[in-house]
């Protein structure tokens, strides 16, 4: 089965566990929007069916840690010079990554610290890739998972309000359309918030 196919079937067979898979290779390295996963089973949860809009955020956030995980050992393990390998590669350019995005990704880590897997995870571009550095510097896991449950968290649990609330104003068609716009807007909000938060932390650390 080809992977188009296959992520097809997933979506038309949304339950817990197609969540859980989903949003595992959506927090890899492999290019997947999570906004074609946890609004439509928020929405399908909200429509009646017997899923539970709770269960999805949380099968979500299970499958963004296992996704972060996967790309937090790979770093740790392999280390640098693998991973930049990977970056230059064909492949890792089908997976829209290369050495420059993975540089950036690191430098954001050593600058922000801890902080940085947090709000890496909000926002876009970075949320697949913070966990990269995280490995490189061999962070401590129950502080990677930590920082990386509460990012994902918050915003799977947007992306299921969105879900919820659109079952009722929203034809199923156009839920994906609308989805995308709604995250893109919350993407911004969210850059604008991280910028804030490390310009803060910066001029305070100076002072």
């Amino acid at each position: 089965m080809e992977s188009v196919a296959f992520i097809q079937w997933c979506l038309d067979h949304l339950n817990y566990w197609t969540i859980t898979l989903l949003m595992a290779i959506e927090s890899s390295f492999i290019p997947f929007p999570s906004e074609v996963v946890v609004p439509p089973a928020a929405y399908k949860a909200a429509g009646g069916s017997d899923m539970n809009v709770f269960l999805v955020v949380f099968f979500a956030t299970l499958g963004a840690n296992i996704g972060a995980l996967f790309n937090y050992y790979l770093a740790y393990f392999v280390g640098r010079p693998i991973v930049y390998k990977f970056a230059n590669s064909r492949f890792g350019h089908m997976c829209l990554i290369d050495e420059d995005k993975v540089k950036n990704a690191e430098r954001y880590f050593e600058k922000h610290g801890a902080l940085s897997t947090f709000i890496g995870r909000l926002i876009p571009a970075v949320r697949q890739l913070i966990s990269i550095p995280a490995g490189l510097s061999k962070m401590k896991l129950s502080t990677f998972l930590l920082y990386t449950t509460l990012g994902a968290g918050i915003w799977n649990t947007i992306l299921a309000a969105i879900g919820y609330y659109l079952q009722s104003v929203v034809p199923e068609d156009q839920l994906l359309e609308t989805v995308s716009k709604y995250s893109h807007e919350l993407g911004y909000v969210f850059i604008g918030i991280g910028i804030f938060i490390v310009g803060y932390l910066i001029y305070k650390g100076r002072k």
